[in-house]
Parts: C-alpha cells; sequence; structure tokens
C-alpha cells in the first residue's frame, strides 16, 4: 500500500472512530449522538454555533459531535464528515452546507438511512430535511444595502466581495444586496464583484485588486466575515480608511474593533449562538417524536457605532 493511501485510510478510520466514541454508553445508558457539521470551524461565526450547539445538548442530554473542513470551501471534506456520520450510526446531523447541490446527495442518503438531518445557516437543494434553522439573508443584503446608501447620498460607486459561488446563504446576501442598489439607487452603481473563496488572504487579495482598478470607488459590501475582514484590511493597507464606506456581514472581535474605529461603517450580523441551540432542539425534538418547525428565523441586525453599546447588540456579540 502507498504512504498517500495509509494516510488516507488512517484518517478516516481515526474519523469514524471519534463518532463511534461519541456513541458509547455513558454512566450506564446511552446517549443520542447528534453531529455538528460547520461549513468550517476556524471563524469566530461557527464557535458561537458551536457554543450554541453545545450547550443544548446539556441541557437536552444528548451528545454533540463537533466537526467540520477547516476551510469553507472544501466542499470534498464536508461530504467526507457528513459520510462518516453516517457510517458511524449518529442519531442524527445538523449541516451548514457549503454548497447548494453538492451535498443533496449525502444529505438524501442520510434521511433514507433514518437518521433526520436539520439544515442550519445555508439552504440545499433538496426537501428532505427535518427543519431549516437560519437568518432571512436576502433581507440582510437589503439592509447592507440601504445602509450603504444613506451614507453614501444615493449617488457613487460601490463594489460587492462574495464568499463563493453556489453557497446559499452569502448567494442570497448578495443577491438581495445588488437588487437593492438597482431597484431603489439608480445614481449608486457597482462597478466589480469579485469571490473571496472564504479566504482572508484571498479577500484581502481580491479587495486590493478592486481598489486599484476603482481608485474612484466609494461603497464596499462583503458578505460574510472572511470577505469583510478582507476588505477592511485592503482598505487600511491602501489608506483610505474612513473615505471607502464599508459595509460588511458577521462579526468578531477584530471587525467589532473596525468598526469603532471608524474603517468598518457597519456590520450585519446574525445569532449564530441560537442558530447552533434551535438546530440541536429542532433534532431532539424529531428524535422524540415531535415535529419541528420546518423554517426557523434566527434573525439579523444592522450594527454601527452608535449602537454597538446597546444591551442587545453586546448580547449578539457575544454569542449568548
Amino acid at each position: 500500500m502507498k504512504k498517500t493511501a495509509l494516510i488516507v485510510l488512517l484518517s478516516v478510520s481515526a474519523a469514524v472512530a471519534l463518532f463511534a466514541a461519541c456513541n458509547r454508553p455513558n454512566s450506564g445508558a446511552k446517549k443520542k449522538v447528534i453531529a455538528v457539521i460547520p461549513k468550517g470551524v476556524s471563524n469566530f461565526f461557527w464557535q458561537s454555533v458551536k457554543a450554541g450547539a453545545e450547550t443544548a445538548g446539556k441541557e437536552m442530554g444528548v451528545e454533540i459531535y463537533w466537526k467540520g473542513p477547516t476551510i469553507e470551501s472544501d466542499v470534498s471534506s464536508q461530504i467526507n464528515v457528513v459520510e462518516d456520520a453516517i457510517t458511524s450510526r449518529v442519531d442524527a446531523i445538523m449541516i451548514a452546507p457549503s454548497h447548494r447541490d453538492s451535498l443533496v446527495a449525502v444529505v438524501e442518503r442520510a434521511q433514507r438511512e433514518g437518521i433526520p438531518v436539520t439544515i442550519f445557516d445555508s439552504g440545499i437543494g433538496t426537501e428532505q430535511y427535518v427543519s431549516y434553522v437560519a437568518t432571512d439573508n436576502v433581507l440582510g443584503g437589503v439592509m447592507a444595502a440601504e445602509r450603504l446608501a444613506e451614507q453614501l447620498g444615493g449617488k457613487g460607486k460601490v463594489a460587492v466581495l462574495g464568499l463563493k459561488a453556489g453557497s446559499v446563504s452569502t448567494d442570497e446576501r448578495e443577491r438581495g444586496f445588488q437588487d437593492t442598489i438597482k431597484q431603489k439607487f439608480p445614481d449608486i452603481k457597482i462597478v466589480a464583484f469579485q469571490y473571496g473563496e472564504a479566504s482572508r488572504t484571498i479577500s484581502i487579495d481580491r479587495a486590493t485588486d478592486i481598489l486599484t482598478a476603482n481608485p474612484d470607488l466609494n461603497g464596499f459590501f462583503a458578505s460574510n466575515e472572511p470577505s469583510t475582514v478582507g476588505a477592511s484590511q485592503a482598505i487600511k493597507q491602501k489608506g483610505s480608511a474612513g473615505k471607502i464606506i464599508l459595509a460588511g456581514f458577521d462579526s468578531s472581535p477584530n471587525l467589532i474593533e473596525d468598526l469603532q474605529s471608524g474603517v468598518v461603517d457597519s456590520l450585519v450580523i446574525q445569532n449564530p449562538y441560537r442558530m447552533g441551540y434551535d438546530g440541536v432542539k429542532t433534532l431532539v425534538d424529531k428524535l422524540n417524536g415531535k415535529t419541528p418547525e420546518r423554517r426557523i428565523d434566527t434573525g439579523v441586525k444592522l450594527v454601527t457605532k452608535e449602537n454597538l453599546a446597546s444591551a442587545e447588540i453586546q448580547q449578539l456579540i457575544g454569542g449568548k
């Protein structure tokens, strides 16, 4: 056996073993196991989802197995994690699909094999799931467009830095933003659109390219955390802080600092903690013979320097 093949085999075996370990009896009684599979694990957003899921698990007496790709663009790795969960016979799966279509087959397989699936954060191209727990992402894009238009006085040139094609949540945000600008603000022109591929490094490069090609740019919309970080860093490197209005999506400690300093004008934030908590609850209800809500909207808020200190916003930023 070649060394590479051996490494792959051992990696898969280790993942299956970890899932199986979660299914072992606990204090004489077997706990149900719910696999929570995000798009990625490194961003602040996903860590807040994890915190919510783990809190729900403790309160409801189920084990949470958390595993996802290192970066959000690694669709193949996410599929492998789902397949491992199915093979290990977890009791339920909660997944944020990295791609609308690529995860359909494996999610439908889980459903066929009697493992209920809740979709969270980002949609999927099948109806075979228990619940969909997510933000109204189109509304989030609309809110960003209206804020940017207000700050620009209804005119100017703006650019969009997206995540990646096929990610339903960010596709919806980008569509909400673009449609609102085109329909309500005819004197604002979208002069560039690029994808940051869920990478801070690539996002910085793409945002820098946009700024270089459009020296008269007035505004930026970035549709998720890596994109917002990339646009913010590129604006700082160009010495354009305060000159270009940046409306971003999601939050992290660094982005809140950039909001306070004026590099970022506003952030559309979600409630990832609630997403994790409510997602687990839908599956616990399903396993207990109840019928969960088919669609759960976890809410979206616009954060500016003016409302940052409010109790509601501070609670969301804290993840609870």
